[in-house]
């Protein structure tokens, strides 16, 4: 049998098929393998959610970032938001309610008055004989073991009452009154008591909030809802979402700008030395290779003294100065590579031979045909530079609080991380989600661009 044997003629339908078949060019062709790739795919898409977040959430969510609250400080997502309504605060000197009965404890610890956010009133029996230095009052947030630690000392007094007033949550608190000795040194005559705080406003307050108007008349006792805080709030009372939303216009600010800068400085550098060849191109890579050499973040703090920022100052300018200045070399190697081998290509000599010079066979032919590389290295770099930045910001370098960046706030969060994660898990998040977007689309980028993975198909 003969190898021809083995073919047929295509029928008229066949040929028809293949006649009108559409030609694609070669970006419409990466745009078809881009959209294949369903992890590449995913991440365009959830860049482009987090771009709006970034731009268009702050009209959405109208939230002052830097507006607190004072009534809902550190709360996590969906914690309660009620309040209720309580008369205006009056100075308190050991009375008892009638209802309040001494609890069965050695010096008869108990509460005087209902617990809530504007006070907690603590009073107990004398015990003379035996506490001849007075009382000291601790307050503790963990239940109180024996041979532990009572907690947070608040006072010494020789009275029998006791009120906190100090910064007090609608969470559990754990009391203890301990008798000292004539030394003033703790003794063994220890009593605890334990609450659950209740969250409360006054009139005047809700009228302030806009939680009331002035004409209507609500009884003590009424409960309302405070504002809502979607992601919880931070270590001052101010609105993670809200904060989250323009902390993402430094990072992604610093992660796309800077990027872009530099690596549009490489290509340019890249292409020159690549194209012009001999020893300009043996002493541009020679200084490329030197300016890999210098220590960032070294020249970070150079920088920030040049621009004259001094402490607790943002300093997201000498950050982009130096980010501009020291990370461009990687991108010049790769391009003047891509550089090399182009130059050799048949349609470079002929365009020569038509008259043409170097800055237009650069721009017409050398960055057109590397601009698959290009773009493949700006969604790496992107990620990279959205790292540094959350990594200078963390070490109190890069954008100084009260700015928001996620950086800042990974380090404001990592303070109370073991109290309240929600302050450090939310911007690390965004940072991870970020990172992993545009990593992933790079990865998709690099296949989609890649003209033998054409051939291949």
């Amino acid at each position: 049998m003969r190898a021809t044997d083995a073919f047929s003629p295509l029928t008229q339908t066949q040929a028809a098929a293949i006649s009108s078949r559409p030609s694609l060019s070669y970006w419409q062709d990466a745009w078809r393998r881009l959209q294949q790739n369903k992890r590449a795919t995913f991440s365009l898409y959830l860049i482009i959610g987090l771009l709006l977040f970034t731009f268009v959430g702050p009209f959405v969510w109208t939230v002052d970032p830097s507006a607190q609250d004072v009534d809902q400080i550190s709360i996590g997502p969906g914690a309660d938001r009620s309040a209720t309504l309580v008369a205006d605060y009056q100075p308190w000197y050991g009375d008892i309610a009638s209802d309040f009965l001494y609890n069965d404890n050695v010096i008869g610890l108990t509460f005087a008055a209902p617990t809530s956010t504007q006070s907690v009133r603590l009073t107990w029996q004398s015990q003379d004989a035996m506490a001849p230095g007075g009382y000291r009052i601790y307050r503790n947030l963990f239940p109180i073991n024996a041979g532990g630690a009572l907690g947070l000392p608040l006072a010494e007094t020789q009275n029998l009452y006791f009120e906190d007033r100090l910064d007090l949550r609608p969470i559990d608190y754990h009391y203890s009154v301990v008798a000292l000795d004539a030394r003033g040194q703790d003794s063994d005559l220890v009593a605890t008591i334990s609450t659950t705080v209740m969250r409360v406003i006054t009139r005047s307050e809700a009228l302030r909030r806009g939680l009331m108007t002035p004409e209507q008349q609500l009884d003590h006792g009424h409960e309302f809802k405070l504002g809502l805080h979607p992601l919880g709030t931070d270590y001052l009372g101010r609105d993670m979402l809200a904060r989250l939303m323009h902390g993402a216009r430094v990072s992604l600010f610093i992660g796309l700008f800077a990027p872009i800068l530099y690596i549009l400085f490489g290509v340019l550098y890249g292409s020159i030395a690549g194209f012009v060849g001999g020893m300009t191109d043996q002493v541009m890579m020679r200084f490329a290779d030197f300016v890999v050499a210098l220590p960032f973040l070294l020249f970070m703090i150079l920088f920030k003294i040049v621009f004259g920022i001094g402490p607790g100052e943002s300093g997201i300018m000498p950050m982009l100065v130096a980010m501009v200045v020291l990370l461009w070399p990687a991108a010049a190697r790769l391009v003047r590579g891509q550089v090399l081998q182009i130059r050799e290509e048949g349609y470079i000599g002929a365009s020569r031979l038509l008259g043409a010079k170097t800055p237009y066979l650069l721009v017409r032919h050398m960055i057109p045909n590397t601009m698959g590389v290009i773009l493949v290295t700006i969604t790496f770099a992107v990620p990279s530079a959205i790292f540094t930045e959350a990594f200078l910001s963390f070490i109190g370098m890069g954008v100084a609080p009260p700015t928001p960046s996620w950086g800042s706030m990974c380090n404001e969060g990592i303070k109370t991380m073991l109290t309240h994660p929600h302050e450090l898990i939310f911007p690390a998040l965004f940072i991870s989600i970020t990172v992993l977007a545009f990593n992933l689309l790079g990865d998709g980028l690099r296949d989609a661009l890649d003209a033998r993975m054409r051939n291949r198909e």
